[in-house]
């Protein structure tokens, strides 16, 4: 097939992107499709192989107008795709847009739809929509410019710590975990610098778990045991700053309700192809979903890759079932069935 991947894009999780996508059209090319690699920020093809070194930095990509983007569908190697394997993250990738765009464009592409995108991007949303659904999740309250969190906030989300964070944001980015009341308007703050609207969200003590889905599937769970601090964007990407353990060590009823819950998860919002579903597990053994990443990341250290290997699956079988289930959940048209 003739594959177009998009990658690199203008969110904080750029440089994530293009090691992502450089890795599947790697994948793509060894399992023998025609593959072109394309700049999401304005369609500019990037070299074959060196996606990730032939790419400008998120500074110089965001000098461009936000339109430029719209140019992606129109590039003549995108119109030729068979299919479009988004390696997005973030906003302006992830979050509906790009999906929007080759809807119009009348283009097949893998993982979720626009509107799941969209839901699973706005952490609020998700939120009440687990609640509706059953699923737990961490209480939580919703705050904008001047209206910043306060005392009863956070006694609302089970008193300190809390967790502060935009409300649309991937990796960690814009994240503090607040232990001090003197904290909190910082913390507010940071995360005002990605989007006008700030989660305040109950801490969870206990384990990182994440669940990646493939699908119908639910893989493994995969426990993240951060060296030090927490699970930020430096512990994520850097390789050695983590430890991860899969399948997770966790009695096997425990381990078959957390991957339910994450399949479940996903299935209500809406998504389709390759998600990823993220938890904390309370000390009690109590899960508790934060949120279903609806293009997970796919560089070497990435959590999907590694759940896949303890079924079996290599990192080009995942590529190769993710392009298929795009096959399969597109009508001839390119929209979503």
């Amino acid at each position: 097939m003739k594959v177009a991947v998009l990658m690199g894009g203008r969110s904080s999780e750029r440089e994530i992107s293009l090691r992502t996508g450089q890795g599947v059209a790697r994948a793509l090319r060894e399992l023998g499709h025609d593959t072109v690699s394309v700049d999401a920020a304005d369609g500019a093809l990037l070299p074959a192989g060196g996606e990730e070194a032939g790419a400008r930095g998120l500074e110089e990509v965001l000098r461009l107008p936000l339109r430029a983007q719209v140019s992606v569908a129109d590039v003549a190697e995108v119109r030729a795709a068979d299919v479009v394997f988004i390696a997005l993250h973030g906003t302006f990738g992830e979050d509906g847009r790009v999906q929007a765009l080759l809807e119009l464009a009348g283009k097949r592409y893998t993982c979720s739809g626009v509107l799941a995108s969209a839901l699973a991007m706005n952490k609020d949303m998700t939120k009440r929509i687990f609640l509706d659904a059953g699923v737990p999740t961490p209480r939580w309250t919703v705050h904008r410019p001047g209206r910043p969190p306060g005392p009863r906030d956070v006694e609302a989300c089970g008193g300190l710590p809390v967790v502060v964070k935009p409300n649309e944001e991937g990796s960690t980015v814009g994240l503090t975990i607040v232990e001090r009341a003197q904290d909190l308007q910082p913390a507010f703050e940071k995360a005002l610098r990605h989007g006008d609207v700030v989660l305040l969200e109950e801490y969870v003590p206990g384990r990182e778990l994440t669940v990646a889905v493939l699908g119908d599937e639910a893989l493994p769970v995969v426990e993240i045991r951060p060296k030090s601090g927490f699970y930020d964007y430096e512990n994520k990407y850097t390789k050695g700053r983590t430890d991860y353990f899969c399948p997770a060590d966790l009695p096997e009823a425990l381990a078959r309700h957390v991957r339910e819950l994450g399949l479940k998860a996903a299935q209500v919002l809406g998504c389709t192809g390759m998600s990823r579903v993220d938890f904390r597990l309370a000390p009690e053994g109590e899960p508790s979903c934060l949120e279903v990443n609806t293009i997970p990341g796919m560089t070497p250290t990435s959590l999907v890759p590694m759940a896949a290997r303890a079924v079996g699956l290599s990192y080009e079988d995942v590529v190769a079932r993710t392009l298929e289930l795009a096959v399969a959940d597109a009508s001839p048209g390119g929209a979503r069935t």
